[in-house]
């Protein structure tokens, strides 16, 4: 099972990057039943909870930080989850992790998803870094 984040880059301040994860392994059991996520972290700070989706993309919830400039969305028949950042901050520089769920079909609140340890599986993290 693994998680493959990619898309990460150089951008300035007020610009957009589109960050993707995508499963290979059992993708079945890695994407499609399954809450995914987005966490972050700066340089000198502990990671911190960015977005996540339910498995079926119905809700989504986001740190009080992106909410309104970042969209998280997901594909299901490509084992995919996708992170849309609009409006990019220089504090928005981080390495950007995708994680899946550790227990399927879950309907939780934003407290559940916001909480590292509900999740069993981790992307190696993608760099994004915004210029002022």
């Amino acid at each position: 099972v693994q998680l493959q984040a990619s898309g990460g880059g150089l951008a300035e301040a007020g610009g957009s990057l589109r960050l993707s994860c995508k499963a290979s392994g059992r993708t079945s059991r890695t994407v499609a039943n399954y809450a995914m996520a987005w966490f972050r972290q700066a340089p000198g700070k502990a990671r911190e909870f960015v977005a996540a989706i339910t498995w079926s993309g119905g809700r989504s919830y986001y740190a009080d930080s992106v909410n309104g400039r970042f969209t998280i969305s997901r594909d299901n028949v490509q084992y995919s989850v996708f992170l849309q950042m609009n409006s990019l901050r220089p504090e928005d520089t981080a390495i950007y992790y995708c994680a899946s769920d550790r227990t399927s079909y879950t309907s939780a609140s934003r407290i559940y998803y916001a909480e590292e340890a509900n999740f069993a599986f981790w992307g190696q993290g993608t760099l994004v870094t915004v210029s002022s």
